[in-house]
C-alpha cells in the first residue's frame, strides 16, 4: 500500500478509539413532582450513569401571579415542594446505593419553568436536557416547556412521555 492510498483511507484522522472522552459531561433534568418529570429524571439518571456524566436535577419554583398578594405563604409552599423533591431523590439514591451509582446535584431556581431551565442549563453548561412531556391539554395550543426547549435549539433535548 502506498502512502497516498493510506492517507486517503483515514483522511488524516486519528485511528485509535478514545475511551471516555465523548458524550455529555452534564445532563440537566427538570422535576416538578409530576409522573412524567420523575420518568424523565429516571431516564436522565440512566444516561448519566452510562456516560459517567453529572446529573443536574432542577426544580423551578414557580412565581404565581397572585403570589404578591399572598406573600410568604406561596414562597414557603414552593420551598416545601423543593424540599420534598430533594428528600425523594435522596431516598431513591440511598435505596439504589451499590446497584446504581450516579453523580448528581439538586438545584432550585425561581420563575417561569422554561426560563428557569434555560438559566440552569446555561449556568451548569449542560450538554443535554431531559424533560417530561406536559400532561396539560392546553400546552398543545400554547406550547409546553419541552416544546419551547426544543425550539430554542441550544442543547439536545429529550422529551420523555
Amino acid at each position: 500500500m502506498n502512502e497516498e492510498t493510506d492517507r486517503g483511507k483515514n483522511d488524516g484522522l486519528p485511528t485509535g478509539f478514545e475511551r471516555g472522552t465523548d458524550g455529555p459531561k452534564v445532563i440537566v433534568t427538570g422535576v416538578d413532582g409530576s409522573d412524567t418529570s420523575w420518568r424523565a429524571a429516571a431516564y436522565a439518571a440512566g444516561l448519566a450513569r452510562r456516560q459517567n456524566a453529572l446529573l443536574a436535577v432542577v426544580y423551578v419554583q414557580p412565581v404565581l401571579a397572585g403570589g404578591a398578594a399572598l406573600g410568604a405563604p406561596v414562597v414557603e409552599a414552593t420551598e416545601e415542594v423543593a424540599e420534598e423533591l430533594l428528600a425523594e431523590i435522596r431516598a431513591t439514591t440511598e435505596r439504589l446505593r451499590g446497584i446504581f451509582a450516579v453523580r448528581w446535584e439538586f438545584h432550585t431556581f425561581r420563575g417561569d419553568p422554561y426560563a428557569g431551565l434555560v438559566r440552569a442549563s446555561d449556568e451548569l453548561k449542560a450538554d443535554a436536557v431531559v424533560v417530561g412531556a406536559s400532561e396539560r391539554a392546553g400546552h398543545r395550543i400554547i406550547g409546553s416547556v419541552a416544546v419551547r426547549l426544543v425550539k430554542a435549539g441550544r442543547w439536545p433535548v429529550t422529551v420523555v412521555p
